[in-house]
């Protein structure tokens, strides 16, 4: 996986959070900068922390599956992206709460990295060199969530729906990519 790919996926990634805080920042009007750092470091860590934890999980079922592992790959991808699409296209309209208590943070922390866990798996499969894979994916989630909380307050939560449906789409669009390569049609 090149640095181009990784930034992909690291933003696609990075765009539940990134929604999340665009709802942070509707919610609290008035930001700070440590607003803006809190949403970061909570996204970005666990962004972070997630696919490290899966590529472990991933490495200790690699050698039993490795013949499927384009299709391991694909699957868990479609999955995340299209759950993210579903949500994207999903009527309902979330309460948009400001509140960045630790106890809230790590709940959407850990509600916005599943995917990543997932992700991480996936890394596993495709021996990526996972300590600059996560940095990076932490780093792009942070800054991501920082913008979110500033859009937020900016411009309310008129992006929410279109970053988290461009997200899953990208995801989606990688799996592909990751399915045809194994299949050597790439």
């Amino acid at each position: 996986m090149g640095l181009g790919e990784l930034f992909i996926l690291a933003l696609g990634l990075s765009m539940d959070a990134f929604a999340v805080s665009i709802c942070k920042g509707l919610g609290l009007g008035k930001i700070r900068p440590r607003h803006m750092a809190i949403a970061g470091a909570w996204f970005g860590g666990f962004q972070a922390l997630m696919p490290l934890i899966g590529y472990y999980l991933g490495r200790f079922f690699a050698e039993i599956i490795t013949a499927y592992d384009h299709w391991v790959a694909f699957a868990l991808l479609l999955v995340i992206g299209g759950k993210m699409i579903w949500e994207a296209l999903e009527k309902e309209q979330e309460d948009v709460d400001g509140a960045m208590d630790p106890k809230t943070m790590l709940l959407l922390a850990i509600a916005t990295s599943i995917d990543a866990l997932a992700v991480g798996v996936t890394f596993a499969f495709l021996e990526v060199n996972i300590l600059p894979a996560v940095l990076f994916i932490g780093l792009t989630t942070f800054v991501c969530s920082a913008l979110g909380v500033k859009v937020g307050s900016v411009f309310g939560a008129r992006y929410k729906q279109k970053a988290e449906l461009a997200g899953g789409v990208v995801l989606v669009l990688i799996g592909l990519k990751i399915l045809l390569e194994g299949l050597g049609i790439l």
